[in-house]
């Protein structure tokens, strides 16, 4: 060990004990791999399917996508075993928009493959361009972990930006689905049909909407309460507006009350809560605004100020 860490030591200037600890846990990880992705199938479910008569090829292609299927003997490694994890990042994957039943093998995947990816790189990365006399150990971390870090924290960060944007989305264009709904209410239609006739025609403007609306109806249609329906659908979007509606749906339905009227007081009450928001956005604008101003009206007003009393200065004194 003296002799590694003396040769490690003369080429990388103290940080080949780091190296050698990086490979060796790249090594460890490569040699368990292979065990860990090694799944062997659940005899009771084997007895199950034989019991059923069922096909495991067939039911295997209706019951995932056809992206999770090379992931889907990976689950054991892939699949977080905490059932409240499990559930935590499969309704963010939904409210992202990701609702495809491999979706959460994906993510863990793409953390996975991205961190050790950019980690190698990191490797590489270091030892061709920047290993040198002059390097330390706190840069060589740097320049090694920190491409891993990026590439691990990279879908989550990209999964976080989905699933707020997929929320403004929601949130901007709701009230304009509920006057929508609230006019087909009025002309005849049943709620169904209404839910339906906005999802056909919101989709140019506002497609996140359309589709949880569009899986409202398919739902309903299959058969499921429409109480534990349009919960699921304030589950999946999170915005606190849907999840206001659902509850004024629920009560009128309970309560035997006019859906019309109701829908037109909340109608009216979103349509105010957008103006409101706007507002919001035009009065914090001006905060926003102040220091970019001060940054590129100040020093020119200082210049155009006090230039002439230096040069009228500088010339006095030669």
């Amino acid at each position: 060990m003296a002799i590694i860490n003396m040769f490690l030591g003369d080429m990388t200037n103290g940080a080949g004990p780091l190296l050698l600890v990086a490979f060796l846990g790249l090594a460890l990880i490569v040699i368990t791999l292979p065990f860990l992705f090694k799944s062997r199938p659940d005899p009771l479910d084997k007895l199950k399917q034989t019991a059923k008569g069922n096909d495991p090829v067939q039911s295997e292609s209706l019951r995932t996508a056809k992206s999770a299927k090379k992931l889907e003997k990976y689950s054991s490694f892939l699949e977080p075993k905490n059932e409240e994890e499990f559930s935590n990042v499969r309704l963010k994957l939904t409210q992202a928009g990701y609702q495809s039943s491999g979706a959460v093998m994906i993510y863990h995947f793409s953390q996975f493959a991205l961190g050790i990816g950019l980690l190698v790189l990191g490797i590489l990365y270091y030892l061709l361009f920047v290993a040198s006399d002059q390097t330390d150990p706190q840069q060589a971390v740097m320049y090694i972990l920190g491409p891993g870090v990026i590439g691990y924290m990279a879908p989550k960060y990209w999964v976080t930006r989905r699933q707020q944007e997929r929320q403004e989305e929601i949130t901007d264009g709701f009230p304009d689905a509920l006057d929508m709904m609230l006019v087909c209410v009025e002309a005849g239609q049943s709620m169904d049909q209404a839910i339906i006739r906005v999802s056909k025609e919101i989709r140019a403007s506002f497609p996140a909407l359309a589709d949880e609306f569009e899986i409202v109806s398919q739902q309903i249609k299959a058969g499921k309460d429409k109480a534990v329906v349009l919960s699921d659908m304030a589950e999946r979007c999170g915005v606190p507006d849907v999840s206001s509606f659902v509850t004024v749906m629920v009560q009128s339905q309970s309560f035997g009350t006019s859906i019309a009227e109701a829908l037109r007081v909340y109608a009216g009450e979103m349509r105010d809560k957008r103006v409101m928001r706007a507002e919001e956005k035009a009065n914090k604008l001006p905060t926003k605004m102040t220091l970019a101003t001060m940054m590129l009206t100040v020093p020119p007003l200082l210049i155009i100020l006090v230039a002439p009393s230096v040069i009228g200065i500088m010339t006095l004194g030669k």
